[in-house]
């Protein structure tokens, strides 16, 4: 009896902090917007994507976007998307390129993770797909980042965005993806196409702390 009589206490405790936190405003620390992110990052050199239809802007429902294609000394293209999202309460949350590459044409045909050494901190491990539509191939590195914190899981990023929002009264977070073009259909054009990537997430990355908030 006494082990119920505490059980039914915690559970009341803790709906009545989870409805204290969700009746207040959330205070999101200050930001740059992501439009200022460089358009030179080394030898990379970029330039912004044509708007997006306002019915997809709908869909994504982010309240900060960029999407901006970089090209290296050797013009290999790399382009870069980054959804950031102030508060996932009212309904709008991040979308897995999982659900929305098949929903433009792209088949996902192999799947995995790897690690990514950044500079200032440890390795970063990201989501890392080869998409197909027809004779086009390109690789994908994709990852949900929030308040320094990079994760790979959709699932992990749902139960951080809860605890997050239980322990600092804060939703925020952005989806960050990279893609590159593959070059031809042997394994060597593949592991080209990640070695870019790669390259071109490590010359990036140190610059978010400026766009994502802690």
């Amino acid at each position: 009896m006494i082990i119920r009589i505490l059980l039914l206490l915690a559970v009341m405790l803790g709906s009545a902090a989870f409805i204290s936190v969700k009746s207040k405003p959330e205070i999101t620390p200050i930001r740059a917007s992501l439009s200022g992110l460089p358009l030179s990052l080394g030898e990379w050199v970029g330039q912004d994507s044509p708007p997006m239809d306002s019915r997809v802007m709908d869909v994504l429902g982010v309240d900060d976007h960029i999407d901006r294609t970089y090209v290296d000394a050797g013009r290999f293209p790399a382009n870069l998307y980054i959804g950031y999202y102030q508060s996932q309460r009212s309904g709008d949350t991040m979308h897995s390129p999982l659900n929305c590459l098949p929903g433009a044409g792209w088949n996902p045909s192999r799947r995995g993770r790897i690690s990514i050494p950044v500079e200032g901190g440890d390795p970063i491990e990201v989501n890392r797909i080869v998409i197909s539509k027809g004779l086009d191939r390109q690789l994908v590195l994709y990852w949900y980042q929030s308040h320094g914190r990079v994760v790979a899981s959709e699932y992990w990023g749902k139960i951080y965005t809860v605890l997050d929002a239980l322990r600092t009264n804060r939703t925020d977070a952005a989806l960050v993806r990279v893609v590159c073009p593959v070059g031809g259909e042997d394994a060597a054009d593949e592991a080209e196409a990640e070695r870019q990537a790669v390259r071109f997430v490590q010359e990036f990355f140190p610059h978010l702390d400026d766009y994502l908030p802690h």
